[in-house]
Parts: structure tokens; sequence; C-alpha cells
């Protein structure tokens, strides 16, 4: 069974920074992509950045481009969201997700239906 457990979200002044991490058991982590979405109160669940199962590749929103990194650690089984110069609007409760991808299909997805397993969030909240 797979299992994904968010960590490091928490309360920043606007400007500050966050590292967001997603800790991932069962199956092989290295073929898994990984994404990075977020849900802000009222409105519906917005992809955030995705990478590769090789980390080859990765995409981001352009609400965050320049501002945030996605990186996944084959070794530790995890994948990292490092958030700098956070803005107010960056509130949200944080999910990562994974999704088992062939060797041929290493690509980075923002779409959530190509994700199979998610975590159950951490929030982030910026203050201004």
């Amino acid at each position: 069974q797979v299992q994904l457990v968010e960590s490091g979200g928490g309360l920043v002044q606007a400007g500050g920074s966050l590292r967001l991490s997603c800790a991932v058991s069962g199956g092989t982590f290295s073929k898994y992509a990984m994404g990075w979405f977020r849900q802000a109160p009222g409105r519906d669940r917005d992809f955030v950045a995705a990478i590769s199962w090789s980390g080859g590749s990765t995409v981001y929103d352009d609400s965050v481009k320049g501002r945030f990194t996605i990186s996944k650690d084959n070794g530790k089984n995890t994948a990292h969201l490092q958030m700098n110069s956070l803005k107010p609007e960056d509130t949200a409760v944080y999910y990562c997700a994974a999704e088992i991808r062939e060797p041929q299909n290493d690509y980075a997805s923002g779409l959530d239906f190509d994700y199979d397993y998610w975590g159950q969030g951490t929030r982030v909240t910026v203050s201004s």
C-alpha cells in the first residue's frame, strides 16, 4: 500500500521561505512521478509543481515559477517543494501526489487526474 505524508507547513511572513516534504512508503519511489497541488479556502485544488520519475523534467504553474522548486530524493523516498518569496496568496493546504510511471513515460504532469496516490495535506499560511 502506498502512503504519502506531507510535512513542513506552517505560518510564515510574506517574503519568507518554507520547505515542504512528502515522504512516500510502499512501492518503488524511483518509479514515481510526483506533483504538488494546493487548495486555498473557497477554491478548487490547483496545480503547483510536478517532477518526472527521473527528476529530469519539471513543470510549474506560472504563479510560482521562479519562486518554488520541486525535487525528489530517490535515496530517501522523499519529494520536496522549496518555497521562497512567499506571498499571502500562497496560503493554502498543500498536497503531494504520486503516480507510478513506465520508464518510457518520463514526463511531469500538472493534471490531478494523472495521479493515483495523494497525501493528507499540510497547511501553509503566509501573513502580510
